[in-house]
């Protein structure tokens, strides 16, 4: 949902109601990460207080990075998002960038963290052999970069049914892990000392917790439409939150009643295992078919809206006009498909060559995501100033400290994705880095939007 509510016929349409956007945010922000980072957020906590702040403090992040998306979005509710939100504050060859690593590192990094979650579950029910989950991952790639290529219009349409199935899963593992507790079950295993410097490892688990809450910045699209969004906005984001972290922190509860602190960082399918203790192989079975589809539907979805960021850049600088070609006949940009579907493949192949490829793709976005994220924060401070006369129908509330608040968490962990996510890190920066060539091919800029 991009721009203000359109006019049909001189009235402007009443638009999304309180509980429509907040239906809304809901349904982005769940989605397949809850079934596959909990592990990962485990294996950077000390203890089991630590696991379960980390997902509380998840959610404050989430409400104040939501507030700052909002007055953005309600200020500038043209298409184009962080890019045109950038290239307002900071000049274009900073929106240049930033589309440079969305293409490159961000969205191509999400859609084979998603594609491995998605291969660690489709192992369960069809293995492969050892690199099964990179083959899986590999193959839905490629599926689904030609379905797009042959045309949008239906798979566009599947993506509410995905999300109302995320929701039933994780009802499902919430169930499932009320009734598993209450069975007999091997007694829990103390969990090993990790090693190494809290602050790091707790920002690392902060990365994770971050990514499974994703999706909080849809909330800038949301405000072009909602009705009244300078008194609504905050209710649809204070209800959101709530939901949301609500219904995190109580999934994590039960995961360490059963699972322990330790027993969940070594659990790498924990939805399928959770349904196997409560109601048998067949409803596990079942349960992975289901989060498959899921993860099959972020997949699509992400390589839907990626693809549209490779055609704005081939569109706004001369030299990469080849990534802007369009079919008519299927509606797509089938050369921005490709170009995404190849970098996304090679990253799929960096996965297959670590110990853990999950981490590793997390560890190769992270601090590129977190850079950018950084300056969209500074950005509410910078278009204040630049542009005072803008209207403004959604203001961040407490002003300064919303996006003072924001930035210094988004500082924070682009040093802990940095310092403490090894080689991956490292190659995601360099990638940014071999984008400032680009630079110089930005033809005299017009703002985007």
């Amino acid at each position: 949902m991009t721009g203000a509510a359109k006019t049909i016929d001189g009235v402007t349409p009443a638009g999304l109601s309180v509980m429509d956007a907040t239906v809304v945010l809901i349904g982005v922000v769940v989605g397949i990460g809850i079934f596959g980072f909990p592990p990962l957020v485990a294996q950077h906590a000390t203890s089991e207080a630590m696991y379960i702040a980390l997902w509380c403090a998840g959610g404050l992040v989430m409400l104040v990075g939501a507030l700052c998306y909002a007055e953005l979005g309600s200020a500038y509710p043209g298409a184009g998002g962080e890019y045109l939100y950038l290239t307002r504050a900071w000049g274009a060859r900073v929106g240049l960038m930033f589309a440079w690593a969305r293409c490159t590192v961000i969205q191509t990094g999400a859609i084979a963290v998603v594609a491995y979650i998605y291969g660690d579950y489709a192992q369960r029910l069809m293995p492969l052999g050892a690199h099964g989950p990179a083959l899986h991952a590999a193959i839905s790639v490629v599926a689904l970069t030609a379905l797009n290529v042959v045309g949008t219009r239906y798979s566009k349409r599947l993506q509410w049914v995905f999300t109302v199935l995320t929701l039933l899963a994780l009802s499902a593992v919430l169930v499932a892990s009320l009734s598993a507790s209450d069975g007999d079950t091997a007694p829990l295993a103390a969990p090993t000392a990790l090693v190494g410097n809290p602050a790091g490892l707790m920002g690392m688990g902060m990365v994770f917790v971050l990514l499974t809450y994703g999706g909080w910045n849809e909330a800038a699209y949301l405000s072009g439409e909602l009705r009244d969004p300078g008194r609504n906005m905050s209710r649809v984001l204070l209800i959101g939150t709530a939901v949301v972290t609500g219904a995190y922190v109580l999934t994590n509860l039960a995961l360490l009643e059963i699972f322990g602190l330790q027993g969940l960082r070594d659990t790498p399918a924990l939805a399928a295992d959770v349904m196997q203790l409560a109601a048998g192989p067949y409803a596990a079975a079942l349960l992975s078919l289901t989060i498959c589809a899921t993860a099959l539907s972020t997949i699509n979805g992400t390589i839907i809206t990626g693809a549209r960021v490779y055609y704005a850049l081939g569109r706004d600088v001369p030299k990469l006009h080849a990534l802007s070609g369009w079919s008519a006949r299927n509606e797509t940009p089938v050369a921005a498909l490709l170009v995404q579907g190849a970098i996304t493949l090679a990253l799929v192949g960096l996965g297959a060559f670590s110990q853990n490829s999950v981490q590793t793709l997390v560890a190769y976005t992270a601090p590129v995501f977190w850079l950018f994220m950084l300056l969209v924060a500074a950005s509410v401070w910078r278009l204040r100033q630049r542009d005072p006369q803008r209207a403004r129908p959604f203001r961040v509330p407490l002003y300064p400290l919303p996006p003072l608040l924001l930035g210094l968490t988004c500082a924070g962990l682009v040093v802990s994705s940095a310092v403490y996510a090894g080689a991956g890190a490292l190659i995601g920066l360099a990638v940014l880095a071999a984008g400032v060539p680009l630079l110089h091919l930005l033809k005299p800029a017009r703002l985007p939007g």
